[in-house]
């Protein structure tokens, strides 16, 4: 069984048809669903057909009990500590007509994510959502998953705050896989070069695997390396892209690299040929 451990979010997404106009009114089209780094790929995971549990914590509302009953629908086994007296997290998703999107996150009760509620009972790996760390809040119960013993991969999450936080390579040097995108990487390694940036990160963690969205995904634990191409599809909306290829990964990861990264693609390609964070 895989554990996903971090945020489980609600994002009202907004799918603007024209150039935001600033200070006035943008028409768009609004939609709820369920989101969050590690519950989406929980979600992916699940719908394919991994057997998958996410450990994580909702607010004590509405929002919370929706959005974990619908990943119990949707197959994944939630073991969600409530929090009376923070929301559920919620997540303001713009996406522009190209399908990039940009995130407006409240992490809400996610930020006071604890080492005691980490329940990773029956887990043969365990996927950390960099969101974990980055927020202090929430960094004893992802640093409590890295000192765990059991095999992990980590999400960097997003290059902005990673910027900010110059002692995250320290805290996942040791874990097995980092799935960084190619800003992610950048900021990590300090280059924009991808192969040699990577290469240096194995140096620190076991594989690394970069998501480089249209241009596919690359693979190396530092001596080998692999490229895998995008599959061409029409992009309707980015937002949970990388979720979706960290899923395909994970799902694949025993029949070897080069088959990981493309059941890591295939996903992507899935993901990004819908509107939302996760599979139809």
């Amino acid at each position: 069984m895989i554990a996903c451990v971090g945020d489980l979010m609600v994002d009202v997404v907004a799918a603007v048809s024209e150039p935001i106009a600033y200070g006035s009114d943008t028409e768009a089209a609004v939609a709820w669903s369920g989101g969050g780094g590690a519950a989406n790929t929980a979600a992916w995971l699940a719908a394919l057909g991994a057997d998958v549990a996410l450990v994580t914590r909702v607010g004590d509302d509405v929002a919370g009990r929706g959005a974990v009953a619908e990943l119990v629908a949707a197959g994944v086994e939630v073991r969600a500590a409530i929090d009376g007296a923070r929301p559920t997290g919620t997540c303001v998703v713009v996406v522009t007509p190209e399908g990039e999107r940009t995130m407006l996150p409240d992490r809400g009760a996610n930020d006071a994510l604890a080492a005691g509620d980490l329940d990773l009972t029956g887990a043969a790996h365990v996927h950390l959502s960099g969101y974990t760390l980055l927020h202090p809040g929430s960094r004893e119960a992802g640093l409590a998953v890295l000192r765990s013993g059991l095999p992990v991969s980590v999400d960097p999450a997003s290059a902005a705050p990673l910027r900010g936080c110059q002692e995250f390579l320290a805290w996942v040097s040791g874990a097995d896989v980092l799935v960084p995108n190619r800003d992610e990487l950048a900021v990590l390694a300090g280059t924009a070069d991808v192969e040699a940036g990577a290469a240096w990160l194995a140096g620190h963690v076991g594989e690394v695997v970069v998501k480089l969205g249209g241009d596919g995904a690359l693979w190396t634990d530092g001596t080998d390396v692999l490229h895998a191409a995008a599959e061409p599809v029409e992009v309707v909306d980015s937002t949970g892209a990388g979720d979706a290829f960290a899923a395909g990964w994970l799902a694949a990861r025993s029949r070897g690299p080069a088959a990981a990264l493309e059941a890591g693609c295939a996903a992507g390609a899935r993901a990004v040929s819908a509107r939302g964070a996760r599979a139809g």
